[in-house]
């Protein structure tokens, strides 16, 4: 969006230095007003590499929040399935039978 106003704020530059070669006015010399207009191109130099340093760096904020959310995905599924496991080895409120353990080991199966 930032870039979009900017081209177009050029364009109005662009335009502002032709109408002061064409035209001129009589509140200020020609001198001035191009002197003023070279003012404002090169602020919009400076707000234009202003702009691409935080497009720059918001793509690279960017890609470290899509890395994040990618493990924290992953950490999340392995915290899922270690709980699920953790779950399951629980004993089941009977004595450490054989027939406890076959049964636990038959549902991990």
């Amino acid at each position: 969006e930032l870039e979009n106003q900017l081209t177009a704020k050029s364009k109005i530059l662009d335009e502002l230095k032709q109408s002061l070669a064409s035209n001129g006015t009589a509140e200020q010399t020609p001198e001035a007003q191009s002197l003023r207009i070279a003012e404002l191109c090169e602020m919009k130099d400076s707000i234009v590499n202003q702009v691409a340093q935080l497009k720059a760096s918001m793509e690279s904020v960017l890609e470290q929040w899509r890395a994040y959310d990618d493990i924290y995905a992953e950490v999340s599924l392995m915290t899922t399935r270690y709980l699920y496991c953790i779950d399951q080895c629980k004993p089941s409120g009977e004595e450490a039978s054989l027939e406890a353990l076959k049964k636990q080991v038959k549902t991990l199966q």
